[in-house]
């Protein structure tokens, strides 16, 4: 039997890894240091019974590699997350994924396995990709400071841009700490494995949603931050006009995604998106997920102010995954939400957004 080590396997993303590889009888350890934040009181899913537990930091070298014996690949999920919090909490994120990646790849040099298969994420391109209306391309703009146009980004002669799909192929543009930890957790991994014999994948996730979300902690997904508020009986907060778009995946195809880079043979050395390749804006999502708890007087709540490190535009150009790997995302967010809301109502959430908002105001990074 093919033994898989998930860092990070306790997680919203990891349980969902977890299920979906034992549906194809791997068997899998998990390595996890079950952060406060994170993990707080929650009682600890089921799941995590049917694997091998191993409590500890991914930047403890000795228990690392000890997690490593007879273990044929990796999926390292590991990682602090969140753009608002990266921005002040800087040593803290570093530290932690891109110390916590280069202990896991030290320790792989000594205990050798076929593949690691490592969680990007979107938030690498930062700005998204956009065409001038007679469709020019531009993958390299940076967000404006708020003007009296508004929050649209434009072309250099002040053309409106439309937002469009965000292929691989788009610029890389690091927008915040979150972005350039996810950026050196992917690159690292592409550089050091090839170099040793060793498969590496690369998977860029967007805005993952789904069932098991840390609803208490204020700087995971933003429809977690938006149930966690609607169950308070808060109306969501939302940055800017709301108009935001991105692209919602599904945690179930987010899993999916990742036996597919593990098993097929045509995913080393590549990168892929993984998105449901649709795009919603934020407040259409804070009114949807509002409507779906049965709660639709409590609509967002729109601040017209900007975050530090937030982007306007991005989703999923998802033809690259859809071409080599046979990803299928099979969950539509307006399907979905029914799901999320029957969820939501068994759980109990602490709305500690007002606390991180104003420790970002405190700061300086709300305006």
């Amino acid at each position: 039997m093919t033994r898989v080590l998930v860092t990070g396997g306790a997680g919203f993303i990891g349980r969902h890894v977890i299920r979906a590889l034992l549906a194809r009888n791997y068997d899998v350890r998990v390595l996890d240091s079950l952060i406060d934040q994170v993990h707080g009181a929650a009682t600890p899913d089921p799941i995590l019974r049917e694997v091998e537990m191993v409590r500890a930091d991914v930047r403890d070298l000795d228990r690392v590699t000890r997690a490593l014996d007879a273990v044929d690949s990796v999926i390292h999920l590991a990682a602090e997350v969140g753009v608002g919090q990266s921005m002040y909490a800087i040593d803290r994120y570093v530290s932690a994924n891109d110390g916590g990646t280069a202990v896991l790849l030290q320790a792989v040099i000594d205990r050798p396995v076929a593949r690691v298969v490592v969680a990007s994420s979107m938030s690498i391109y930062g700005e998204g990709q956009y065409e001038r209306p007679d469709g020019t391309v531009f993958d390299d703009r940076l967000r404006p400071v708020r003007a009296a146009a508004g929050w649209e980004l434009c072309a250099p002669d002040g053309a409106v841009l439309r937002p469009v799909q965000t292929p691989e192929s788009k610029r890389i543009n690091l927008t915040s700490v979150y972005a350039m930890t996810k950026y050196a957790q992917e690159r690292l991994t592409m550089t050091v494995c090839p170099a040793y014999g060793i498969e590496g994948v690369a998977l860029r996730l967007f805005n993952v949603y789904g069932p098991g979300q840390a609803l208490s902690n204020p700087y995971t997904g933003v429809l977690a931050i938006f149930a966690s508020r609607l169950q308070n009986n808060e109306r969501p907060l939302v940055f800017e006009d709301g108009g935001q778009q991105r692209d919602f995946v599904h945690v179930e195809d987010v899993a999916q995604a990742f036996v597919l880079a593990l098993e097929h043979q045509r995913a080393p050395g590549e990168v892929f998106n993984i998105g449901s390749g649709h795009s919603y804006s934020v407040n259409q999502v804070g009114r949807a997920l509002a409507n779906a708890m049965d709660v639709p007087h409590l609509v967002p709540e729109i601040m017209n102010k900007s975050r530090a490190g937030d982007i306007r535009h991005c989703f999923a150009d998802i033809s690259h995954a859809v071409a080599t790997l046979g990803y299928t995302p099979r969950r539509r967010l307006e399907d979905s939400l029914g799901e999320m809301a029957g969820w939501v109502a068994q759980q109990q959430a602490v709305d500690r957004v007002p606390a991180a908002r104003l420790e970002l105001e405190r700061r300086g990074l709300v305006a």
